[in-house]
Parts: C-alpha cells; structure tokens; sequence
C-alpha cells in the first residue's frame, strides 16, 4: 500500500508541472531596446514604420514656404490620421508624434482642440466669481488657426507564392483656413517584403 500511494504521489507531481508547463509563459527577464533599431518581427505596421513616416512629415511642413517663410508661426490644428488599413494602427500616437515634433521645432503653434470643452468649462467657472479679477480668464482671447493639419494613412497588400509585399503610404496636407487651399503637402512612401516560414524551420 505504502508503495502505492508514493506512486500515487509521484504522477501527481508529475501531473502537476506538465500542466505548468503548458500554460502561458511569463516574460520574467527584460532589457531596454533601442527603438530606432529596425526590427521586422511580424508583417504588421511596427513603430519603425511610424518614425520614418513622422520624420519625413515633420521635415517637409518645417520646410514648407508657407511655414518657412511666415512672418510668424501659424497656428495650426491638427486632425487625427485616418486609418485607411485593414490593420489596427495607433494613429493617435502617429499625431501627437508629428504634433510635438513640429511645435518643438519652432515653426508652427497649435491650437488644442481636443480641451474646447474644458476650456469652455473653466471660462463658466472663472465668470462665477470663484477666481480673483486679475487672473481671470475670459472668452474671446483664443488665436484663430490659419491651418489645418489632416492626413490619412493607406495600404495594399499583394501574395504571391511564398512572398507577400506589404506597400504604405502616408499622406499629410496643410489646408489653409481662409483660402481652403492646400498650401503644404507632403506623402511618404513604404514598401516591405517577406517570405513565407517552411513548416518545421
């Protein structure tokens, strides 16, 4: 019997870290990576692609005549980038990436239109007479934009045979707020290729 219930004992042990074994494992050791390495893990839009669609972006509206050669930065606001992939891609990062990259450069201001609402709130709160008289806050002091910065991001995927081309394109206007003219415009272009895995390689 004492032989029995040892066995016993032993399958469940068994039992017990062949089950731990199969199931999910725990990313338990990390390390920082240089995220401007290119690293092409798996066919889907990676942060790779983002930064070099922002960077082309952000150069050719700095450069743009219209901005460069303005009296005075013009103000700007900024449309969230349409997704036009069959892909789930973060396009609200791909937005605040070439929004802050532009307001550090100098060149241009933009207008929050995200925080109207607030805004418009803190007005309301501010005439209640909860804030002191100098520093109050009224409507009628926003900055008008003189743009609007829009874009949206397309695809097309092709297979043939083992291969698969996965081709990019990013296109962002600068369309004048008095005129509806686009004064500034600018697309960047990508092209991946990849290959098929062999079952058992």
């Amino acid at each position: 019997m004492k032989n029995t219930s040892k066995v016993s004992v032993l399958f469940s042990m068994v039992a017990v870290l062949a089950l731990s074994g199969c199931g999910p494992k725990a990313f338990t050791k990390g390390e920082y990576d240089d995220p401007t390495r290119v690293e092409l893990l798996d066919d889907k839009f990676n942060e790779s692609d983002m930064q070099q669609m922002a960077d082309t972006i952000i150069k050719a509206m700095v450069g743009c005549s219209y901005v460069a050669n303005a009296p005075k930065p013009p103000v700007v606001i900024v449309e969230k980038v349409q997704n036009r992939t069959e892909e789930h891609v973060d396009t609200v990062s791909m937005t605040d990436k070439i929004r802050t990259a532009l307001i550090k450069s100098g060149k241009v201001r933009f207008v929050n239109k995200q925080e109207r609402g607030t805004l418009d709130e803190e007005y309301d709160y501010n005439a209640g007479g909860n804030v002191s008289g100098p520093s109050q806050k009224k409507r009628g002091s926003q900055i008008g934009a003189d743009y609007i910065l829009s874009g949206a991001l397309a695809t097309n995927v092709q297979q043939v045979g083992n291969d698969k081309f996965i081709y990019y394109k990013l296109t962002m206007n600068m369309t004048n707020m008095d005129t509806s003219t686009i004064d500034c415009t600018e697309e960047r272009e990508l092209r991946k290729k990849y290959r098929k895995r062999s079952v058992g390689i």
